[in-house]
């Protein structure tokens, strides 16, 4: 995919607005931006860009309106999970409207995060600068979480703030496979394989349900 060929599948798959995708581009220049003063996404991929990491999260949202509507529509609360550089959360935050918690410990990246929710007007963002352990939210109907941790650890960490209903959203690259395998016996839920539109050799991790096992 190319980035006009991303821009075109944002417009095409996503009905993105001028006004929409005058805000990506203003969140892709302010990513770029501070990426010269804090690694927040590695150097090599700033010309791929639109379809290395914007198209990559942007896709989460047609992923959760497939398999849900509700999940998509404005009112259902996300989560994102070690949000970073805003990937996948602030693209979701500026393409859809429900309500989306950022968590990110880093003080350098929520100052990042903080700074794009406030110039770009996200107002149904909120930046939490802590860790997931020290977060207080009620269950929420999605959890994302990119390069954040490995799905033990993540389930772990982030199961209470699901229900039985809550969908999860883990792109996971080339792991999604064996680390579906790593949780076997441990964590039970429905899972699935969904492959990026952005890589053939990418995976997303999707799964509901999501309890340890031996629990109901």
């Amino acid at each position: 995919m190319t980035e006009d060929e991303a821009k075109a599948w944002l417009v095409d798959t996503l009905d993105v607005s001028r006004e929409t995708l005058g805000r990506l581009e203003r969140f892709v220049a302010l990513l770029i931006a501070a990426n010269a003063e804090q690694n927040l996404i590695s150097a090599g991929t700033i010309p791929t860009i639109w379809s290395r990491h914007i198209v990559d999260s942007a896709q989460l949202l047609v992923l959760a309106s497939q398999i849900d509507p509700r999940h998509a529509a404005e009112g259902g609360v996300w989560l994102d999970l070690g949000s970073g550089p805003g990937l996948p959360g602030l693209v979701l935050a500026i393409l859809n409207d429900s309500p989306i918690h950022l968590v990110e410990e880093r003080k350098g990246r929520v100052a990042f995060l903080e700074s794009v929710v406030a110039e770009l007007g996200l107002d149904h963002a909120t930046v939490h600068g802590c860790k997931v352990q020290a977060l207080t939210i009620p269950p929420v109907a999605v959890i994302t979480a990119r390069a954040f941790a490995a799905l033990p650890k993540l389930f772990t960490l982030a199961h209470g703030f699901s229900t039985q209903k809550t969908l999860w959203m883990l792109p996971k690259g080339k792991s999604a496979t064996s680390e579906l395998e790593s949780v076997r016996g441990t964590w039970q839920g429905m899972f699935h394989v969904k492959r990026s539109v952005t890589d053939p050799d990418a995976a997303i991790i999707l799964a509901s349900g999501v309890r340890k096992a031996g629990k109901r």
